[in-house]
């Protein structure tokens, strides 16, 4: 077990090394190995990958060195090795989703973002761990800062390869809190974007999924999504991410208002203390920070929160339910308890259900523009405190709820397809505990500058 200091742990980060492949001081292949090498090393217990394409990184990476070389780099990622979360496809490796009615899929081809990755020159390394098709039911992922604890879902090992020194980015997806949760419990910086903000390819199904970004650094961060977006755009009918083509200056909000949600009240002590002493470190740098009781905007919104995790939960299922419905009919045995549950409780449901979860969520995303005019952004938990234990669960008994964490906090973020960027700002008890930033919708760049900035003016608290 490694106890973990925000002020002190440093992931891995490639945009200060492509200095040195352009004065011929280092490489992209010598990266690269550096990368294999802690791999290696950590691999065994963290168990972040499902397969490493070793001999097509190493040919890929060569191929980038000599363009740097040359001068010509296709772009500011160009030679970056990437981890990409196993529910994207990928031509070169199969793409098997956590689950074991997928096991050996192959479907030799690449997710639209795997393609634009490809087009920049980054390298193309392996698939990390999901949970089971995205969902509750873990993986054999392991936190790097104990491995008694999850590292969050269902973007597990894609937090978990950044935070054990194995790249300096990953992909990830999130329909509730798939990005946002793993990267808080794991130490990242992560970017969920506005809906549709980055292709989703093939991965249309769901109207709350997001492709998103795990990195050590909001430089890498917010380069890889851009330079995925120039190649590749946004979703359908969607405008794409907005914004600059370098990662966004630094940028002091005048005005932030926290958001509780229903998380608030469960949130342990410790936790919410840390999460308290941040407010603190933001007003003495000049921020006016609001609550709830400060402004009635605030108040209603806070209102409009409640009901929303079993409202997005309820959407979502209903989106997935004919997929799991034709798995288990397929593959009855490949289907875990805890995704057939989900299944039984989407069943239920009718379309008039759903029409009014929609209208639901229609009213929500009206309240949270209604705060534009009022905050510059929100700040809040990313988690509901440090990364639970995780033993598994027990034969014969029920299933245990929540194996890779609560999304509580997450949920306002996916429901209103606003961006939230992960800020690593906080340990308790010697776990990452992260805060997380969320700006308006298309507002991405926005949370991207304050959450660089929060970085480097704030003080990170150990509780």
């Amino acid at each position: 077990m490694a106890t973990y200091d925000p002020r002190s742990f440093r992931a891995p980060t490639y945009h200060d090394a492509t200095p040195r492949f352009a004065d011929g001081s280092d490489t992209p292949r010598a990266y690269l190995e550096r990368c294999l090498a802690a791999i290696a090393q950590r691999e065994p217990t963290v168990r972040a990958w499902v397969v490493l394409n070793e001999p097509a990184a190493r040919a890929a990476a060569d191929e980038s060195a000599a363009r740097w070389k040359a001068g010509r780099p296709l772009s500011p990622i160009d030679g970056m090795p990437i981890g990409i979360k196993d529910l994207l496809e990928t031509r070169d490796m199969p793409t098997q989703m956590g689950c074991e009615a997928y096991r050996g899929n192959f479907p030799r081809r690449d997710n639209a973002a795997v393609w634009a990755l490809r087009q920049a020159g980054a390298v193309i390394l392996g698939k990390t761990v999901t949970t089971e098709l995205g969902g509750a039911h873990p993986g054999p992922t392991t936190n790097p800062f104990d491995q008694s604890r999850t590292p969050g879902g269902s973007s597990s090992g894609s937090a978990a390869a950044i935070a054990a020194g194995m790249v300096p980015a990953t992909l990830g997806t999130q329909v509730g809190g798939s990005v946002i949760r793993p990267a808080a419990y794991c130490g990242n910086i992560a970017l969920k974007p506005s809906q549709g903000g980055i292709n989703r390819g093939e991965r249309q199904a769901t109207s709350m999924s997001t492709t998103g970004i795990h990195a050590g650094s909001i430089e890498d961060m917010w380069q890889v999504a851009i330079e995925i977006t120039k190649r590749a755009g946004g979703d359908p009918g969607r405008p794409g991410l907005v914004g600059p083509p370098t990662p966004p200056e630094a940028r002091r909000p005048m005005v932030l208002g926290v958001m509780e949600t229903e998380g608030w009240a469960a949130l342990d002590e410790a936790s919410k203390a840390a999460f308290e002493q941040v407010v603190a470190r933001l007003r003495a740098a000049g921020v006016t920070v609001l609550r709830r009781e400060d402004h009635p905007m605030l108040e209603a919104f806070e209102r409009a929160l409640v009901g929303t995790q079993a409202m997005t939960s309820a959407i979502t299922g209903w989106e997935n339910h004919w997929l799991f419905r034709n798995l288990v009919a397929q593959n009855p045995d490949g289907i875990s308890p805890r995704s057939k549950a989900v299944l039984a409780m989407a069943e239920k449901m009718t379309p008039e259900d759903y029409r009014l979860r929609l209208i639901e969520r229609e009213a929500l995303r009206a309240r949270h523009a209604a705060l534009a005019p009022v905050v510059d952004a929100l700040i809040a938990p990313a988690c509901p405190g440090p990364a639970p234990l995780w033993a598994g669960d027990v034969t014969g008994q029920p299933l245990k709820p929540r194996p890779t964490g609560d999304a509580v906090f997450n949920t306002p973020s996916s429901g209103i397809g606003a961006p939230a960027v992960t800020v690593p700002l906080a340990s308790v008890g010697g776990m990452p505990f992260g805060i997380q930033v969320m700006a308006q919708v298309q507002m991405d760049a926005q949370a991207t500058a304050i959450a660089r900035w929060m970085l480097g003016a704030i003080e990170p608290v150990i509780a």
